[in-house]
């Protein structure tokens, strides 16, 4: 058998032992992957209505006694109507509730945006009102480091508590992000509506202010449901 014949060989048994192995690894890593992921948003929703904190570290069981605990899930239709779980569809949209003996505090609402160079996600927490911001969080993004990544930091996500989604008049206007800080650029009147932007990132917040909004257009069947409830 020639040498050449030999190299053949060998490059196709190594090329079919390096894939068996890396397809191993990957089936081998999925469960872990997913968990992870699973994981991390369970830390977000959590983290929206503060229930853990940003420099704290907790072990895995810790997370997710907290989570069992303390939220539940839910359906809603575009009307704004529960669906049970089992009947839920494509279209239905998924609600995370904050309970406290039994309790409703906070309804955590998924947000799925558009960024500057990827998609945005994270969850915006309402209280009870169904008005006023309790927490947001964000777990994934591909915003720039240091420019419109800062989305991820504490210091931008904390200014959100306490705002309000709804204006004066009671029209639904969301939460949006300024050029710069509220004080300056924002009349008083509509600073409840408005967080501090971030320097360099105006275009990260357009898009975050954008997607916020079409997020709550599409809950406010049940934000309102919420709204006359508490009134």
């Amino acid at each position: 058998m020639s040498n050449h014949i030999k190299s053949i060989i060998f490059a196709a048994v190594l090329s079919i032992v390096c894939g068996s192995l890396l397809t191993l690894a990957s089936t081998g890593l999925k469960e872990y992957h997913l968990k992870n992921i699973a994981l991390d948003k369970q830390k977000n929703i959590l983290k929206s209505v503060g229930l853990i904190q940003e420099d704290k570290a907790l072990s895995t069981d810790t997370i997710e006694e907290l989570y069992t605990n303390s939220i539940r899930q839910m359906w809603v239709d575009f009307e704004g109507k529960i669906v049970p779980k089992q009947q839920k569809g494509t279209k239905d949209l998924p609600v995370y509730l904050h309970v406290k003996n039994g309790n409703i505090q906070s309804y955590i609402i998924p947000v799925d945006s558009r960024g500057l160079w990827g998609r945005i996600s994270g969850y915006l927490a309402l209280k009870k009102d169904g008005v006023t911001v309790s927490g947001f969080t964000v777990y994934n993004h591909s915003e720039t480091p240091g420019l419109g990544g800062e989305i991820d930091k504490r210091w931008f996500q904390k200014n959100f508590a306490g705002k309000k989604i709804l204006d004066d008049r009671g029209k639904l206007v969301s939460v949006a992000i300024a050029k710069g800080r509220v004080a300056d650029k924002i009349p008083e009147s509509r600073q409840k509506n408005f967080v501090d932007g971030i320097s360099g990132a105006t275009l990260t917040g357009k898009f975050l202010s954008g997607g916020l909004k079409l997020t709550l257009i599409e809950y406010e069947p049940l934000l309102k449901k919420i709204q006359k409830k508490e009134d």
